[in-house]
């Protein structure tokens, strides 16, 4: 074994550039050219690479320090080198394009995300060694939009690539049952609300007559089934290869698919997981009674409850609180935590917290269903005091009940083991920057993975496993995930929020923009909102944003882009946003906190 010392590079000619990021960590095996920190110039933000193969034995740099060409980031303990420079061990060969015989070694992946360690790797089984009824380069495991997004760039790059999906159709839970069809329902929730306030504008359309019929129909047909239909003709087009069925591992190389024509071996040389989550069902609830619902339940729409409890008050909890409200249900909402949608700042909750109250949806927060009782007249639930003093309301009877209270991923269920996968006690399943697991020739991806579980981070780390899997050079580096509720005002944040800045004493400074001097939300009537903008002190760049009203989760991606290209208060001010919209709120956040904002008059402090 040897030494050596990873320097930084020319970097252009820069002197005292920042170290932004730190990739990887002491004892962490590294691959060549594998980032190991990030820098940030005035200029552009780039990753010093290491020079070799091998494992960090010491980190010589910190978050903040200033370095130049030739300063020493780590010391790297590598493989004894021949005298011509070249390492005695056995090269790792990079996947093929198509057709390898064998998927390239990873270095040990570092768990990205899972809160629970994982067991020791378990012991792969061996082959089956039975006749394979399909065998293919690339298998994915699931095909939401992670798993689809996989699929189909592996077959881009010429893998030749299978497709597992339990469901009928394409899509997964997010399309099938999960964000899709509920986006279609909250389209027709806020089209009640509106219809039902046009008259305050002297715009009276009466009281809408609801067509339950027609509305699953809309939502199943006319949305979910165009999407399905678009998905199927993809992969169609890509000659990537469906098979309809649950699948579960039988060796490292080998995966058993059982549908309702009975079972397929598929044999692969790598596989991406993608199968996801499922909601988590609480004990103590009569989940044999279809009055109970979880939110694939609730989302068939079977009836419009009179009297519903929405057990859980995060994002999913609420957008059907929203939807069944809307649809004329008397809904009744019980959260554990102190607030609403755990997790978002709570000045970003209050608007929809006062709306839900105007529109008489009970909220009681501190509190948790201690004791159901199914019976004819409906479901009798009481409920008790999350924390020692608190109150909570009398037992009450309803005629549903959707428990929302989160999902666990889907790890556990895969029979993982035989392929040597490493699964933690709750399901997650580890894996490095590049998506690998603990086994160099399967990835995983999307919720399984860890949290944040949302649509839109599994779309990017599926891309990124399959171009990993044919042999591109990449890895996460993602710095925020936007995250949206689509309630009624919509709730949207990325990066930083101002209770967790606070929380770590960071120094940050905040711009706020009320959308009362918006002259886009006054004349649409919804006022209520804001943008709220988060710059660190020292640089004043943006690191995180929260906004509320309607449409902030059309908005947020602007925050989140400039999150990532590290732009300062007065480049977001400074950008040129139309008059008027909603969008221009954004700039004049930026504006409140520079102190230059002329649409608000904010006197100025005494020193």
């Amino acid at each position: 074994m040897a030494t050596i010392e990873v320097k930084v590079p020319d970097i252009g000619g820069y002197d005292d550039v920042p170290v932004i990021e730190l990739l990887v960590a002491v004892g962490d095996s590294v691959k060549k050219d594998q980032g190991l920190v990030t820098l940030e110039s005035d200029k552009a933000t780039m990753e010093v690479p290491s020079s070799a193969d091998g494992v960090v034995k010491s980190i010589s740099v910190k978050l903040g320090d200033k370095v130049a060409e030739g300063t020493v980031i780590a010391i790297l303990e590598t493989a004894a080198t021949d005298a011509a420079g070249e390492s005695k061990a056995a090269p790792a060969a990079a996947p093929a394009p198509a057709k390898a015989a064998e998927a390239a070694p990873a270095a040990s992946p570092a768990p990205a995300a899972p809160s629970a360690p994982a067991a020791p790797a378990p012991s792969a089984a061996a082959a089956s060694g039975r006749k394979a009824d399909v065998e293919c380069h690339m298998l994915v495991l699931g095909s939401g939009p992670g798993g689809y997004t996989a699929a189909f760039r592996a077959a881009d790059l010429g893998l030749d690539t299978v497709l597992v999906e339990r469901y009928a159709t394409l899509g997964g839970v997010c399309l099938n049952v999960g964000c899709i069809p509920s986006k279609a329902l909250l389209h027709a929730a806020a089209l009640i609300d509106e219809t039902s306030h046009s008259a305050d504008i002297g715009l009276d359309f009466g009281t809408p007559k609801i067509d339950l019929g027609k509305l699953r129909d809309f939502k199943q047909n006319k949305v979910v089934g165009t999407f399905t239909k678009g998905l199927a003709g993809m992969a169609k087009q890509r000659k990537v290869r469906v098979v309809t069925g649950t699948g579960r591992f039988v060796s490292p190389n080998e995966l058993e698919v059982t549908g309702e024509g009975g079972s397929q071996l598929i044999r692969f040389e790598q596989c991406i997981i993608a199968a996801g989550s499922q909601a988590v069902k609480l004990p103590g609830f009569p989940w044999d009674d279809p009055r109970v619902m979880d939110s694939t339940d609730a989302l068939e729409l079977a009836e419009v409850p009179k009297k519903l409890l929405v057990v859980g008050g995060g994002i999913i909890g609420l957008e059907m609180a929203t939807v069944y409200r809307a649809l004329g249900s008397e809904v009744t909402v019980v959260e554990f935590m102190d607030q609403l949608m755990p997790g978002a700042d709570p000045d970003l909750v209050k608007p929809l917290a006062d709306r839900l109250k105007k529109q008489g949806v009970a909220v009681h927060l501190k509190v948790k269903a201690a004791g159901t009782e199914a019976s004819k007249q409906g479901i009798k639930v009481s409920f008790e005091p999350a924390t020692a003093g608190g109150s909570a309301p009398e037992a009450q009877l309803f005629d549903r009940v959707l428990v929302a209270v989160g999902r666990a991923p889907n790890g556990g269920k895969l029979d993982a083991d035989k392929a040597g996968v490493q699964v933690t006690e709750r399901g997650f399943i580890p894996v490095d920057r590049q998506m690998r697991t603990n086994v160099p020739h399967i990835f995983a991806i999307g919720d399984l993975v860890g949290n944040p579980m949302l649509a839109h981070k599994a779309t990017h780390e599926g891309k990124l496993a399959a171009e990993v899997a044919a042999g591109e050079k990449k890895e996460w580096v993602a710095r925020v995930i936007p995250s949206v509720a689509y309630t009624d005002p919509e709730i949207a944040w990325v990066g930083v929020t101002e209770t967790e800045a606070k929380a770590k004493g960071l120094k940050i400074g905040v711009g706020k923009f009320p959308w009362a001097a918006s002259a886009r939300a006054l004349g649409l009537g919804r006022s209520e909102g804001f943008t709220k903008l988060i710059f660190d002190e020292a640089t004043h760049r943006v690191i995180g944003a929260g906004i509320v009203g309607v449409h902030a989760g059309d908005l947020i991606s602007e925050l989140a882009l400039a999150i990532e290209m590290g732009c300062e208060a007065a480049d977001i001010g400074h950008t040129i946003h139309p008059h008027p919209t909603l969008s221009e709120s954004v700039a004049m956040a930026a504006e409140v906190y520079e102190g230059t904002i002329t649409d608000l008059y904010i006197p100025k402090k005494k020193a």
